[in-house]
């Protein structure tokens, strides 16, 4: 049985990591809903991490673009939707809009 030889290298090396950013895998309008999906369905009364979800489809459509199709400035969507963002209702129905996605009501 050959052993690997240690080298000073591979004794100090270290794992690389890169931040995940969930919007670069939010590829279609059908991936975007169902994230949203679950946010509504875990997460209910956290208005601060669906407003973040909101950003993050946002993000992956394309900022610019939803903010324009929202009636609203890049800056401002990109402050609602922050993580210490704090969206009007009507905001984030704008921006639902943009999304081209629905909420959909049941009852509990």
């Amino acid at each position: 049985m050959a052993r690997a030889a240690k080298t000073k290298d591979s004794a100090t090396a270290r794992t690389k990591t890169i931040a995940y950013d969930v919007a670069e895998q939010l590829r279609t309008p059908e991936e975007m809903a169902a994230y949203l999906d679950a946010w509504l369905e875990e997460a209910p009364e956290d208005a601060a991490g669906i407003a973040r979800a909101l950003g993050d489809i946002a993000r992956a459509k394309g900022m610019s673009q939803v903010a324009r199709d929202a009636g609203l400035s890049r800056e401002s969507l990109y402050k609602a939707l922050s993580e210490n963002g704090n969206p009007s209702f009507a905001t984030v129905l704008k921006v639902v809009r943009a999304l081209g996605v629905k909420f959909h009501a049941h009852a509990a």
